[in-house]
């Protein structure tokens, strides 16, 4: 017969192996797999909401460092690890504080570090402000107050009109990045047929500036194997990004949590059609979309 102390200290071992089972058996297999899961199982009425479940805080950027400052808004918690992350441009001779401040702390507090920047000049092309991403993200990942919360491996690109075909730009000259979002986008200097990153367009239909025509012979020459979704709000206009709109982010987050978190609890919303198909008039999914891990 073992010493006692020797039962005890083996009673102890097996209590604690079995918690740990415990927990292990009943969290969803999707989060024991997939350590970039962030925040509880999602609902249609929690993706529409205007905040997510994380506390969010904002810091300024000074100009410099390829772009013309802005914001960053990102999630309080450290004991998740590490986020994935958005750049976000505004349109032609727009601000961002004027027009896309309201999607910092709503994107953030789903999860997601967002920086939001204006451009070097207001008037300034499609290839410039994709220029202009791309600084952003290096700077976020390499230099800002936040670089140790950021994955640099998960980045993704956001932009409106103009700003949409700088989102379109960034992607096509970094194909590392994991999604983009261009919104109503406006790309005069490229076509997409050479985009690989999963991609997602949204317009309206009465949209004067940036047509659906326009969005229908853009998003045409996207690249059969590539990721990609397109979707027509029934109404908003040309600007329909630039005021707070869950009709936008009912749609975005989960495409950012699919690409840059690949968490698949999320690919219902979108797949096979839209969970939520309110306040849409047109839908063109690319299923099954397939996240890759790391």
């Amino acid at each position: 017969m073992l010493p006692i102390t020797t039962r005890v200290r083996a009673a102890v071992v097996m209590a604690v192996l079995g918690l740990i089972a415990t927990l292990v058996s009943t969290q969803p297999a999707s989060a024991r797999f997939n350590p970039y899961q962030r925040g509880p199982n999602p609902t249609v009425s929690s993706v529409a909401a205007a905040r997510g479940t994380f506390a969010t805080a904002e810091i300024g950027v000074p100009p410099g460092n390829g772009f013309n400052g802005g914001r960053i808004y990102y999630p309080t918690d450290t004991s998740l690890g590490t986020w994935g992350a958005v750049a976000i441009v505004p349109g032609y001779t727009a601000k961002f504080d004027a027009e896309e401040a309201w999607m910092g702390h709503w994107l953030a507090s789903f999860g997601f570090v967002v920086i939001g920047i204006d451009t070097n000049s207001p008037t300034d092309w499609d290839t410039a402000r994709g220029t202009q991403l791309l600084a952003a993200l290096d700077y976020l990942t390499r230099k800002s107050p936040v670089r140790d919360r950021v994955d640099p491996s998960r980045l993704g690109v956001i932009g409106h009109s103009m700003g949409g075909g700088g989102a379109i730009s960034a992607a096509e000259r970094r194909p590392s990045l994991k999604a983009a979002v261009p919104l109503a986008p406006f790309s005069p200097s490229q076509n997409l047929s050479t985009l690989r990153v999963p991609t997602m367009i949204m317009g309206a239909r009465d949209d004067g500036t940036v047509s659906p025509s326009y969005l229908d012979a853009l998003y045409a020459g996207m690249p059969s194997g590539t990721q990609s979704a397109f979707v027509e709000l029934t109404s908003g206009g040309h600007a329909f990004p630039t005021r707070g709109n869950s009709n936008v982010t009912r749609r975005m987050i989960p495409w950012l949590k699919i690409f840059l978190d690949s968490d698949t609890r999320y690919t219902r919303f979108l797949c096979p059609s839209l969970a939520d198909p309110s306040n849409i008039s047109r839908s063109r999914p690319k299923c099954p979309y397939v996240p890759s891990l790391g």
